[in-house]
């Protein structure tokens, strides 16, 4: 499925590049893994088993450029719902950074943009959980398409913010 050098995208470690596929024991059991290094973080090293669906689930290879370019185009003029249940809405916005979806991860972005924006008006923050969940998914998606456009974070940040208050 992926091969050495494969840039891949793995759950809210980002942009990692496959080192190495071997044969490793962990927990008493031999298998064969992915051996991942994260592109921001080279001295981490991430170990993804093959055989093991729900775990490989978050590893994708990373967008195309012309993927980005139609990201980006796709920014949505309408934010998702608020879920004002702060529990549910943190469990939607975790499974939407694990699974790591490049349009469900702009979506949320763009509907805590819209929020924030709310609050602010209001003279009020956003919820420190939120605040999280927007800077993860910001980094997260903003590397990989400034990873495929050849742009920095700040740079596709830009862009973003643009198309959501256009």
């Amino acid at each position: 499925m992926y091969e050495i050098n494969d840039v891949v995208v793995y759950g809210t470690e980002g942009i990692c590049t496959i080192t190495d596929i071997a044969m490793l024991k962990f927990g008493g059991e031999k298998s064969e893994y992915y051996i991942l290094s994260p592109v921001t973080k080279a001295e981490n090293t991430v170990y993804v088993p093959k055989n093991n669906e729900k775990v490989l689930s978050r590893m994708r290879k990373i967008i195309t450029k012309k993927e980005a370019e139609q990201l980006i185009d796709s920014i949505p003029a309408e934010p998702m719902d608020w879920i004002a249940n702060d529990r549910e809405r943190q469990s939607v916005f975790k499974n939407i950074l694990l699974c790591g979806k490049p349009e469900e991860v702009l979506t949320m972005i763009s509907s805590l943009y819209t929020k924030q924006t709310e609050q602010l008006a209001a003279g009020k923050k956003l919820h420190a959980s939120d605040e999280r969940f927007l800077r993860d998914a910001e980094r997260m998606l903003f590397n990989e398409i400034g990873y495929a456009l050849d742009l920095t974070s700040s740079e596709v940040l830009s862009i973003v913010l643009k198309r959501i208050h256009q």
